[in-house]
């Protein structure tokens, strides 16, 4: 079975990879802290030595007092690890709207205040757009720009891929250059369900020479890649799971219509 990357940071680890990065000891932590405390009047700002080894190895959520704390002696935006914890400033709004009141009333939150939107804007330099691509893994920094009320688009927590300029596997359904969404909590292969080709789920998977896009039929040891009949591709057969793996199940597309370069000659290969 294919290698699974690490999991993401924690939290915790975070903030302690923000404290090595310092060379900060957590005594150093500790006294830093408590002259916050001191200059607050105000004893929660202090982070103990037992305290900081919690919070980084065994998750304990520090209070607000004790973030703002370990944010000020790392140098770190306090918003920034608010969202490590998964409190979003940018989604209040959006949340605010969830409670029905029946008086009328000011909100006290302004729009411009949350309308930054986490997006992609630096790509792995060596990323080959010839072949399919798993960008979650090619996103090299995230950056903000001012979008309003964007509550149906969820960028850092979704998962994208690029089809390659190459893969003309799920050709004409699905085009080369085409960026797919995929639901990773969707890796079991329907077996039934779809009474046409667009109803037909599309599945993004791994296997050893890259990636893929396919339909897909699956039975105890292998899985079967369909390629859209159009196309001229033979179905390819993986070992499963030694193989390959489904990374998860295409939700969304976003193509261009107007492709004007005609495909290679048909070849076995894909990925």
């Amino acid at each position: 079975m294919l290698a699974k990357p690490p999991g993401p940071e924690t939290a915790g680890q975070r903030l302690r990879r923000a404290r090595e990065r310092l060379a900060l000891r957590v005594r150093d932590v500790e006294l830093a802290s408590q002259k916050i405390s001191e200059k607050h009047n105000n004893d929660e700002f202090t982070v103990l030595i037992n305290r900081i080894s919690e919070i980084e190895n065994r998750g304990l959520i520090p209070s607000i007092y004790k973030l703002y704390s370990l944010c000020t002696i790392y140098s770190l935006d306090f918003v920034d690890v608010m969202e490590w914890y998964g409190v979003t400033r940018s989604t209040q709004v959006i949340d605010s709207l969830l409670m029905e009141s029946v008086r009328t009333h000011e909100i006290g939150l302004h729009a411009d205040e949350f309308s930054d939107a986490s997006i992609p804007i630096t790509l792995d330099p060596g990323i080959d757009t010839r072949k399919t691509t798993f960008l979650s893994r090619m996103i090299q920094k995230w950056g903000r720009l001012p979008l309003l009320f964007l509550d149906a688009l969820d960028l850092k927590d979704q998962r994208y891929a690029f089809i390659g300029t190459d893969d003309w596997f799920m050709h004409p359904l699905i085009h080369p250059g085409s960026f797919l969404l995929i639901d990773d909590t969707r890796r079991r292969v329907a077996t039934s369900g779809w009474t046409n080709e667009f109803d037909r789920p599309i599945y993004f998977l791994e296997h050893r020479q890259g990636y893929a896009c396919a339909w897909c039929s699956a039975s105890e040891n292998r899985i079967i890649l369909q390629p859209h009949p159009s196309s001229g591709f033979e179905p390819q057969i993986f070992a499963f799971p030694m193989d390959i793996e489904v990374v998860g199940q295409v939700i969304g597309v976003a193509t261009r219509l107007d492709s004007s370069r005609k495909p290679y000659p048909r070849s076995t290969s894909i990925g």
